[in-house]
């Protein structure tokens, strides 16, 4: 491989599903939720080596980029979005500000990576097939017939992965049975890898009006050391949308690397109890329970003959859910209130 690849690391959205833990003042990517490290320094760890990697550039909106600093360092390069437009102007705005010819691998801040050598090797693999103009995919291994994520169909074998047949949305449980049976079928974890200049140009293509005022909010944005700001009235007028829907669903370069990492997003309590292997922590005692964790920040708590519940103490606020119901979490109230 010829070039270092460039890490972005997207900093965006709220974490409603983790509340009360998560909260908009210190969402999910900034939270300790496995080991001592915060799911955003996690991010980082996994791009340091500079053998592979040359230094990530952030993309977080405006209220968190004093978390970046204090998490990241003051000398990490920040894109302070001025309102959330989705991943596609997120990833446009890194493009545009990124060196030319450059290779760019986009990762969420708050997923959760157990073999980070595996993660390094498919980004090894992706960026051969960025450099030969595809624009690449990380098919996470499904390990089950799960219904919350979307799926990403394998087509015909190339030299470092496969081409990318189709994106699936979201699927019902028969059908995501089905796709763990059929074989070709891989999550969508949202990673990519692809040039920095095929990237654009496909935007371009596929969303010109987009590409035109995210360059338009680039050139008329501001420098402040490490920290770049878009112009904001020129971003707010950005149609938001995805990086699957503007771009990968659209390209004819589409390509997928198959990978098998320990991936979570961990979108949910359920999906967080199952990456700690259902672990409880704080004080607590369980009594003829199964399957039931605690997560407290003080309180003790005492959970007697329940089974499949967790219970979430943070600070004022209590939660109690059956864990089947864990998508619900970012519906309630104060989810969006503190």
């Amino acid at each position: 491989m010829s070039a270092l690849i460039k890490p972005v690391i997207l900093c965006g959205g709220g974490g409603t599903r983790l509340w009360p833990r998560s909260r908009p003042a210190r969402p999910k990517p900034f939270l300790p939720l496995l080991g001592e490290r915060t799911l955003f320094q996690q991010a980082l760890d996994r791009v340091a080596d500079p053998d592979q990697f040359a230094p990530a550039m952030v993309v977080a909106g405006e209220p968190h980029v004093p978390l970046v600093r204090e998490q990241g360092g003051s000398e990490l390069a920040i894109i302070a979005e001025p309102m959330g437009r989705n991943t596609a102007p997120a990833i446009a705005l890194a493009a545009l500000r990124a060196p030319e010819g450059s290779v760019l691998l986009v990762c969420p801040s708050d997923h959760y990576i157990a073999d980070a050598p595996a993660f390094r090797e498919a980004a090894r693999a992706a960026a051969q097939l960025a450099q030969q103009g595809s624009l690449v995919a990380f098919g996470i291994e499904a390990s089950k017939p799960h219904t919350g994520y979307g799926y990403l169909k394998r087509g015909e074998a190339l030299a470092d992965g496969f081409r990318l047949d189709a994106f699936v949305e979201k699927p019902d449980l028969a059908t995501a049975q089905r796709f763990l049976a059929d074989g070709r079928y891989s999550w969508n974890g949202g990673i990519f890898a692809f040039g920095r200049d095929v990237f654009l140009e496909e935007l371009r293509r596929h969303r010109p009006e987009m590409a035109a005022l995210c360059e338009a909010a680039v050139a008329q944005g501001t420098e402040d050391g490490a920290l770049f700001r878009p112009d904001a009235k020129v971003f707010e007028t950005i149609r938001s949308e995805s990086i699957d829907y503007a771009v990968m669903e659209n390209t004819a370069h589409a390509a997928m690397v198959p990978v098998s990492m320990g991936w979570s997003d961990i979108g949910s309590w359920d999906a967080l109890r199952e990456a700690r292997g259902g672990v409880s922590r704080g004080p607590h005692e369980l009594l003829d329970c199964s399957r039931v964790m605690v997560d407290s920040d003080g309180p003790r708590v005492s959970v007697v003959g329940l089974d499949d519940v967790i219970v979430v103490v943070d600070g004022d606020e209590i939660l109690v859910m059956r864990a089947d119901a864990a998508q619900d979490v970012g519906k309630l109230g104060g989810a969006s209130l503190s």
